[in-house]
């Protein structure tokens, strides 16, 4: 029997995500005047106040109110009714020295001993029902807010827009597993404020239908396009009206959008947070280090679907373990079990191998701090830094790394295809 399956997105200009992007520029910043960095970076943001927390160990002193200002202005936070703008809001930082219990876990004489930064679970996954083989619905619902950002910086075609929104997409699977049919497509944007009610209701769903929804479709192959039938239930702005938004309409926090950073509630999730993180926690690293792993497996043929699991113990290098499901979707003859310990035999699972393997210790995390960590472009690009004395730096660094496609022929040879 066919079934639904939903996942949501939210923008750049959402509370939570403002937070995200914070901790991570300040990650960048770190990283890009000492590598070897320690930073777990926590940010509060509500009505004019950004609040900053947590715990770092490095070289370099930064000025993180300059920073934060940046992020809020590069968002779109700039005019004064927003009631949240870069050159007014309040920045309070309690950053400290990181805990040497801690640290004595993860630094070692030889880097290649370094230990797991935390304790936990992390899950990578993969499908092959989209290009970027990651689940339809999230990347149509991440696709929207991409281009809904695009019109309001354009300031043309919807003149009204203001950063903050939400989407969600359903989609309606066959028996067979297959997407038959977009059902729904829910997108929630701020705006600003209209003559009247009537008149604000009727432009953004006409505005959202005609102009966003093409862009999307023009985006897509032809057989995803099919999906966008006269039938969709659209619920634009259902409550009415979303004037109030950002930070003034909610307060936001580093790491509450864990979902929308990975996989939009397909496979699993281990629960830590990304955003903030330096990759000896693994938290992040392993996550990104288990997407590169599902991600391969799908595109050399190995499975149509697969979920990776990999567990670590506080200080200690070697994962507990790595655990596969392909969810019956294996082509190879060998059961999860078996494929997990090719799998083991292939790809170093340690924070050392991790962080080296993928490029970890660059100023790589602004990017993956909104419209998710996954299913993104593995690009190089340089970007520019300027310590608090003023002195600028341009770095060449390579993005989404765990998105490469470099492990395919080592698995086809592996496993014998």
């Amino acid at each position: 029997m066919p079934y639904l399956f939903t996942s949501e997105s939210v923008s750049e200009g959402h509370p939570d995500k403002i937070a995200d992007q914070i901790s991570d520029a300040l990650i960048d910043n770190f990283l890009a005047w000492d590598a070897n960095s320690k930073v777990a970076c926590e940010t509060l943001v509500t009505t004019g106040l950004v609040v900053l927390a947590g715990e770092v160990k490095s070289k370099i002193y930064l000025d993180v109110q300059r920073i934060t200002r940046e992020v809020v202005r590069k968002i779109g936070y700039t005019k004064s009714e927003y009631m949240f703008e870069a050159d007014s809001c309040g920045i309070i930082s309690t950053i400290h020295e990181q805990s040497a219990d801690i640290n004595q876990g993860v630094d070692k004489e030889e880097k290649q001993e370094q230990g797991a930064g935390d304790q936990g679970m992390m899950f990578g996954y993969a499908t092959s029902e989209t290009e970027n083989y990651m689940p339809l619905a999230l990347d149509l619902a991440h696709k929207l807010l991409i281009e809904l950002a695009a019109l309001r910086r354009q300031n043309k075609d919807i003149p009204y827009l203001r950063p903050d929104a939400k989407s969600q997409v359903t989609i309606e699977y066959s028996d067979d597993h297959k997407p038959a049919r977009i059902d729904s497509i829910v997108i929630s944007t701020q705006h600003d404020d209209f003559d009247t009610e009537e008149n604000m209701q009727k432009r953004i769903r006409e505005d959202i239908i005609s102009i966003l929804i093409p862009r999307i479709k023009s985006q897509l192959k032809p057989e995803l396009q099919a999906l966008f039938t006269d039938h969709i239930k659209y619920h634009i702005n259902p409550t009415g009206k979303f004037v109030i938004g950002g930070p003034h309409g909610d307060s936001g926090l580093t790491g509450r959008k864990i979902i929308v950073d990975t996989y939009g509630g397909k496979g699993a999730h281990g629960g830590g947070a990304f955003s903030g993180k330096d990759p000896s926690k693994v938290d992040r690293s392993a996550a990104y280090a288990t997407r590169h792993i599902a991600k391969n497996l799908v595109a050399s043929g190995v499975c149509d679907e697969v979920l990776v699991q990999v567990s670590y113990a506080i200080g200690v290098k070697n994962p507990m373990g790595i655990y596969i499901n392909t969810n019956h979707s294996a082509k190879v003859g060998l059961s999860d079990g078996e494929i997990a310990q090719k799998v083991e035999s292939i790809f170093d699972m340690t924070p050392y191998g991790i962080e080296t393997r993928l490029l970890l210790r660059n100023p790589i995390y602004s990017e993956t701090a909104a419209y998710g960590h996954m299913g993104r472009k593995n690009e190089i690009v340089t970007k520019e830094f300027t310590s608090a004395t003023g002195e600028k730096k341009k770095v060449e660094v390579e993005l989404f790394t765990w998105e490469k496609l470099d492990y395919v022929e080592k698995l086809k040879e592996v496993f014998g295809l």
